[in-house]
């Protein structure tokens, strides 16, 4: 099946918009990891997250599950990988799902992630093209979560070799690109012109400088970015349905900083 069926491009107009540009909320974070509080109750999350404005949500089977009345109205991208938790002491990463397994359940996108430089790479690398046949098949979109280093911080982590991941995620067949936005603008730039997929950029750690956030998003949009994957600093953040409202605005009304700072100091809870 073609990557351009009228399933695939309904699918993809599930997750960007006509402008071409998307804001993905992640919540797929407890696969693996602790997210106690601020994710203990995914339903709130799940209605801040609809209230602002979110175009899509990257998340899990079971909260596809249990909330799947409140996901009706946006777009959903499954995560498919996973086998290793903060308690392990060995790291792995395997396909937990299929392409079938994910339609049945109402996804618009299937996820999973790319491990350039590091002992994972050909495991990742390998999900990633496995995921891509099966899910052209079935005409469904893949996002490839493309981290050069893995998760952890690691020297592999600049514009030049995120660039190359994030070809070597389209080359294997990945229909768009979630990736860290590596600066300055003028080297990220080359990760945006190298790949002939939209890219979108990770939310990365918690920080509470809201201006700073705001600037990255800001500068990565200038150079070509399609829009952001971001979870922890929306549902860990003290007024989510806010910080949805006002990266909206950045990214498809391209609101400045200063513009989408007093979105977010004006957005009633």
């Amino acid at each position: 099946m073609s990557k351009d069926t009228i399933f695939m491009k309904r699918r993809m107009h599930r997750i960007f918009r006509e402008d071409g540009r998307s804001l993905v909320v992640a919540m797929d974070h407890g696969m693996g990891l602790d997210v106690y509080p601020a994710l203990a109750r995914p339903g709130r999350v799940l209605d801040a997250v609809l209230a602002g404005g979110a175009d899509a949500v990257l998340t899990t089977p079971g909260i596809v599950r249990q909330f799947s009345q409140d996901l009706k109205s946006i777009g959903v991208i499954l995560r498919m990988d996973g086998g290793s938790t903060q308690l392990a002491t060995s790291l792995e990463c395997r396909l937990m799902y299929s392409v079938e397994d994910a339609l049945r359940l109402g996804a618009d996108a299937v996820a999973c992630m790319g491990f350039p430089g590091t002992p994972l790479e050909a495991d990742t690398l390998e999900n990633i093209a496995t995921l891509a046949q099966e899910s052209d098949a079935w005409g469904v979109p893949l996002m490839a979560e493309m981290v050069p280093g893995g998760l952890m911080k690691s020297d592999l982590r600049t514009a030049e070799n995120t660039r190359l991941a994030a070809r070597i995620g389209v080359e294997l067949g990945a229909d768009f690109i979630k990736t860290e936005y590596v600066g300055p603008p003028e080297s990220f730039q080359k990760v945006t012109e190298h790949c002939y997929r939209p890219v979108l950029i990770l939310g990365g750690a918690k920080t509470d400088d809201e201006r700073a956030l705001f600037t990255i998003v800001r500068s990565s949009l200038e150079i070509g970015v399609a829009g952001v994957v971001m979870g922890r600093n929306i549902w860990g953040h003290a007024r989510p349905k806010a910080m949805v409202k006002a990266l909206s605005e950045m990214i498809h009304r391209n609101a400045t900083v200063d513009e989408a700072l007093a979105v977010l100091a004006s957005t009633a809870d």
